[in-house]
C-alpha cells in the first residue's frame, strides 16, 4: 500500500505547528513531514516537539542538511527520538542548498563526498558500533551513543542528481525526492538507486522512496499552484503538480506510486491558506481513494 502524508511548511511561524499536528494526528494523517531550511525552523526541535504533540502520526524531517551538523550529534538527536518515540520518527539527511551552506560558512568542497562519509558513521553510530575513522570531512575517534536506538532504525537520504542517487542506494535506507520529480523522474531515479545498491551489495535490503508532491485545493487552487511552479522555475515542466479535488489529487499519488514511489507526501503550496484544513484534506478525502 502507498503511504501518504503531507508537509508542515516553515513558511509558517512554529507556533502554528501544534494546531497543525493535532489536527493531523486527530484525523488519521499517516505522515507529517517537516523541513530545516535556513533560516526558518530547525528539524529536530520541531520533530521534538511534534512527537510530543502527538500519538500516533509519523513525523518525517526532510532533509538535515549534513555541512550543517557533526555526525555524532545527529546520531545522539536521532537516537534520542527514536528512543522516546519508537517507530515514529522519520529522518532524512542531504547536501543542503548549497548557497545557504555558503552562507553560514559550511559549504563542503565535495558535498558527495560528505554525505557519504556522514551517511555511513551515522548508521554505523545507530546501529550501537563504536567507530574510528578519519575521512575528509568525518573524524571520530572511538565514539560510541551510550544510548543507541532500541531497534534498527532507517537512515533516508534526500537526492536529485544521479550521483547522488547512487549513493543513497549503495549508503542510505531510502531515498527522498523533490516535489521537482515527475512520474517519470522516478522511474529513472529508481533505476539509479538500484545501480547504487547493486553496487553497494545492498540488494537484499529495503530501499524507501518518498517523493513531495505539490498538491493544492480549495478556492484558488489553480492559481496557487501555477505562481509557486513560476516561481521555483518549473512552470514549463510537464505533468508536475497537481490543483484540484481528492479525485485528482489522488489519481496524480497513484501516478507516482505506479512510477515506484512508495509513500507520496503532499506539498501544500507555500501560501496555503487553510494548513490544518489541508492535512484533514489528505487524511479523510485522499487517503481512501489511493491504495
Amino acid at each position: 500500500m502507498t503511504a501518504l502524508g503531507a508537509v508542515f511548511r516553515p513558511q509558517l511561524p512554529p507556533e502554528r505547528l501544534r494546531d497543525v499536528v493535532r489536527r493531523a494526528d486527530e484525523s488519521g494523517l499517516e505522515q507529517l513531514w517537516l523541513w530545516e531550511d535556513c533560516f526558518r525552523e530547525g528539524g529536530i526541535s520541531t520533530a521534538a516537539a511534534a512527537l510530543a504533540w502527538s500519538e500516533r502520526v509519523r513525523i518525517g524531517v526532510g532533509l538535515l542538511p549534513v555541512p550543517l551538523r557533526n555526525v555524532a550529534l545527529t546520531a545522539m538527536e536521532a537516537a534520542a527520538l527514536h528512543r522516546m518515540f519508537p517507530g515514529r520518527p522519520i529522518l532524512a539527511v542531504g547536501h543542503g542548498v548549497q548557497d545557504w551552506m555558503g552562507q553560514v560558512g559550511v559549504r563542503a568542497e565535495s558535498p558527495l563526498t560528505l554525505l557519504r562519509e556522514h551517511l555511513l558513521a551515522l548508521r554505523a553510530l545507530l546501529r550501537g558500533e563504536r567507530l574510528t575513522t578519519s575521512g575528509r570531512y568525518v573524524r571520530l575517534d572511538e565514539v560510541a551513543l551510550d544510548w543507541p536506538p532500541a531497534e534498527p532504525v532507517p537512515v533516508l537520504a534526500g537526492a536529485t542528481g544521479p550521483r547522488t542517487l547512487r549513493l543513497t542506494g549503495e549508503a542510505a535506507d531510502g531515498t527522498v525526492l523533490t516535489a521537482s520529480t515527475t512520474a517519470e523522474g522516478v522511474r529513472q531515479a529508481r533505476q539509479l538507486i538500484g545501480a547504487g545498491r547493486e553496487s553497494g551489495g545492498r540488494t537484499d535490503a529495503p530501499h524507501e522512496v518518498v517523493v513531495y508532491l505539490l498538491a493544492a485545493t480549495g478556492a484558488g487552487a489553480e492559481t496557487r499552484l501555477r505562481a509557486e511552479l513560476v516561481a521555483e522555475g518549473l512552470a514549463n515542466v510537464p505533468d508536475l503538480g497537481v490543483a484540484g479535488d481528492a479525485g485528482a489529487v489522488a489519481k496524480a499519488v497513484q501516478r507516482l506510486a505506479e512510477a515506484g514511489a512508495d509513500t507520496v507526501i503532499l506539498q501544500p503550496t507555500g501560501d496555503e491558506p487553510d494548513p490544518e484544513g489541508f492535512v484533514r484534506f489528505a487524511a479523510e478525502e485522499v487517503r481512501p481513494l489511493v491504495p
